[in-house]
Formats: structure tokens, sequence, C-alpha cells
């Protein structure tokens, strides 16, 4: 009777190592499924990043061409930037003050640092456009079409492959 009881514990007794692996396994994939949904999450705030920085700084400018004395930098075209060449920092800094020009070279020049510290790949062009904004340039391809409204522009590298893949363009 021993030998029949001691038979019947030895079936009933824990796992096997065949299901011990099959849970390991489906542990596994599950935690690299929230491993990967982590890294996900982490590009795209990333991204968003950066496109609140691209917003920040073309309101940043937009501010700027209104502060200009009575907008008249803005109406001279003195803020019409149409190549991405980086924009001197105007050495007015005397008694006698900057032109209204000269502001407008300062604040662009600013403007430009700022964005190729802020952003990867950052640059950025002002220009009078009549392109809408649905049809405006591509990043490799920056370009104004010339009109009334002013365009800022901005481009950077959102994926760090060595090309500008997003932009962000806001119209005045």
């Amino acid at each position: 009777m021993m030998n029949a009881i001691n038979r019947r514990r030895g079936k009933a007794s824990g796992f096997t190592l065949l299901e011990v692996l099959v849970a390991v396994a489906v542990l596994s994939i599950g935690l690299l499924g929230m491993a990967g949904l982590q890294v996900s999450g982490l590009r795209f705030n990333h991204s968003a990043y950066m496109r609140t920085q691209a917003t920040l700084l073309a309101y940043e400018l937009a501010d700027r061409m209104r502060a200009n004395p009575n907008r008249t930098g803005a109406n001279a075209n003195n803020y019409n930037t149409t190549n991405l060449a980086l924009a001197t920092v105007a050495a007015c800094r005397t008694a006698a003050g900057c032109t209204r020009a000269q502001i407008a070279q300062n604040d662009i020049a600013e403007w430009q640092q700022t964005l190729a510290r802020l952003l990867p790949g950052g640059q950025g062009v002002v220009c009078l456009d009549a392109v809408p904004i649905e049809a405006a340039s591509t990043p490799a391809a920056p370009s104004c079409g010339g009109g009334n409204t002013y365009a800022i522009k901005i481009w950077w590298d959102d994926n760090r492959d060595g090309t500008p893949g997003q932009r962000f363009v806001v119209t005045l």
C-alpha cells in the first residue's frame, strides 16, 4: 500500500523542465516587446521635443521681426534670407546703436546660431513666399517662391542620418 502512495505522489509533484522552459520563453518575448515599446516611445518623445523647439524658434524670430522698430525692418525686406548661409552678427553695438537693417542681420545671425545649437543639423531661412505651406519645398531643396508673405522655414535631422528630414514652416 505504501508503494502505491509513493507512486501517485511522484507523478503529481512539481513542474517539468519543459513547462519551465516554455514559461521562460513566453516571459522573454513579453520583456522584449516591452523594451521595443520603450525605445519607440523615447524616439517619438525626442521627435516631439525637436518639433517643439522648432516651433519656439520660429515664433521667437517672428517676435523679433515684429519688435524691429515700427516693423520697418521686416517691411523693408531686411529679414529676407533666401540662402542657408549663416549670417554674421552685426557689429553695431556702439552708443550710436544699430540701423534697422543691422538689427535684422543680428536677429537672423543669432537665430541661425540657436537653430544650429538646439536642433541636430538645424537650418533655417526667412523669405518672402507665395507658396502655400502644403506645397512648400522639401527639406533637400529649400526655396522661396517670391511673394508678399513672410515664411520662416526650419529643417533639422530628426533621425540623425545626415539629411534634414523634418521641416517646420510658419507664415506671417
